[in-house]
């Protein structure tokens, strides 16, 4: 089969398109024939090294396709099963092993392409707005980068909990996507300072929730634009990693609270797992949760896929098609 393979971090070109055996299942585990998989910037983070994984490896975080075959003990999943997962490494290529009670069954009426763009990024939206966070009507939040992958479904979900969005986006193009989302405000971040445009956006109160996927360029701000006893949930770090600060500031700045999350505590078990992916997969056949799949490349063009990621050239979704 054909598989993505990184011998060493490093830069786009790291990734090699390789052939390498078809896996077979062990105890507890499943073959799946992918028919997408999703690109994320944690991706990115482990090929550049950021997020440590022993070398070789094969990338890609998320996937959905159809079950091949099934080891010993099996019995929550079947050849011919549609199936979707997150958080395992191994996505890049044409089959890969998933752990079996890590694997959600595809509902009808959302296709393999549809579960592989919502998973990862369609239940982190969810754990940030329902769970680090629970959001509540009349609430206001500050969601950065609002046209990505992430930030589309966040504010279609803090849209429909019906809280206030202001939503960060760096062109006019992004702010419409983000408008039609569900976005009340816009910021160019790129024309003015999202710092004071929040502030004079709020009357100076400041914003119950910030949403932050951007890290280094915009956290410190972020913290300036909270209410006393605001939270920061800083999920991501598409600019770099935000620099070691004292945790006095966070008293200084009205008792704040600061998270960084990651959608592998919010899926810990079984019945988290299916009860969020459930929670998206119903709000996608709901008509509540619009996907923005926005470009699909062959495997072979996995290198083109991060180039474009990290370029902050996107909106929406990424996906691989092997």
């Amino acid at each position: 089969m054909k598989a993505i393979q990184v011998k060493q971090t490093g830069g786009p070109e790291v990734m090699e398109l390789v052939e390498l055996p078809v896996p077979q299942p062990k105890a507890n585990e499943a073959v799946v024939k992918l028919a997408a998989s999703g690109v994320n910037f944690i991706d990115l983070y482990h090929r550049e090294g950021r997020y440590k994984v022993p070398l070789p490896f094969t990338p890609g975080q998320e996937g959905a396709g159809v079950v091949t075959a099934v080891g010993a003990e099996v019995t929550s999943v079947k050849n011919g099963d549609r199936v979707a997962w997150s958080g395992l490494l191994g996505a890049y290529a044409e089959y890969t092993c998933v752990a079996a009670d890590r694997l959600v069954s595809i509902p009808q009426g959302v296709t393999e392409q549809q579960a592989a763009a919502a998973m990862l990024q369609g239940m982190t939206a969810h754990y940030l707005s329902h769970d680090t966070y629970p959001l509540k009507r009349g609430e206001t939040a500050l969601v950065h980068a609002a046209a990505g992958g992430v930030g589309l479904l966040l504010v279609q979900m803090a849209h429909h909990i019906g809280a206030r969005v202001i939503a960060t986006v760096s062109t006019d193009e992004k702010a419409k996507l983000a408008r039609e989302a569900g976005a009340d405000e816009i910021i160019l971040y790129t024309q003015s300072d999202f710092e004071a445009e929040t502030k004079r956006l709020t009357g100076g109160k400041g914003v119950d929730v910030v949403y932050d996927s951007v890290g280094k360029t915009t956290f410190e701000k972020g913290l300036n634009v909270l209410r006393p006893r605001g939270m920061m949930a800083l999920f991501g770090g598409s600019s770099g990693a935000v620099p070691p600060f004292d945790p006095i500031v966070l008293t200084q700045k009205g008792s704040l609270f600061l998270t960084r999350p990651s959608l592998g505590n919010y899926i810990a078990t079984r019945e988290e797992l299916v009860a969020r992916s459930g929670a998206v997969f119903g709000m996608m056949a709901a008509g509540k949760l619009k996907l923005r799949i926005e470009h699909t490349y062959p495997l072979a063009e996995a290198q083109r896929a991060h180039r474009d990621l990290e370029g902050r050239k996107t909106t929406g979704k990424l996906l691989l098609i092997p």
